[in-house]
């Protein structure tokens, strides 16, 4: 039992020694870019920004409405694709500006939109 003792602080021990530490190279950070998204959708009371990269929250980016009808809303994004959709007045609406659709599993589609 004491030998087992000795070998579980010995371990310990050797652990403490190392550097948890990663170097800077080791891992490069990913910059994120602005990302506007709009929607001219003057007679929305509320608009909202939904997408994988919020988990499809309805709720959680509500989008900024300008005089002039149009919906804003600005995120950071890292590089990818993304595929999104607008949630207004209960029902989903899309980007008429997106840089391709495609199909999901609810018998409609989802915008995509790719950041360089």
């Amino acid at each position: 039992m004491n030998e087992i003792l000795k070998q579980i602080n010995n371990a310990e021990k050797r652990r403490g020694k190392i550097s948890m530490k990663a170097s800077p190279k080791a891992k490069p950070k990913t910059k994120t870019k602005k990302v506007e998204f709009e929607l001219y959708l003057p007679d929305a009371e509320r608009v909202f920004l939904a997408g994988d990269f919020n988990n499809w929250d309805i709720v959680s980016l509500p989008m900024k409405k300008g005089a002039d009808g149009f919906w804003e809303a600005t995120i950071d994004l890292t590089p990818g694709r993304y595929e999104y959709r607008f949630w207004a007045n209960g029902a989903w609406h899309d980007d008429p500006i997106a840089h391709d659709m495609i199909e999901n599993p609810f018998g409609s589609q989802n915008c995509v939109r790719i950041v360089i």
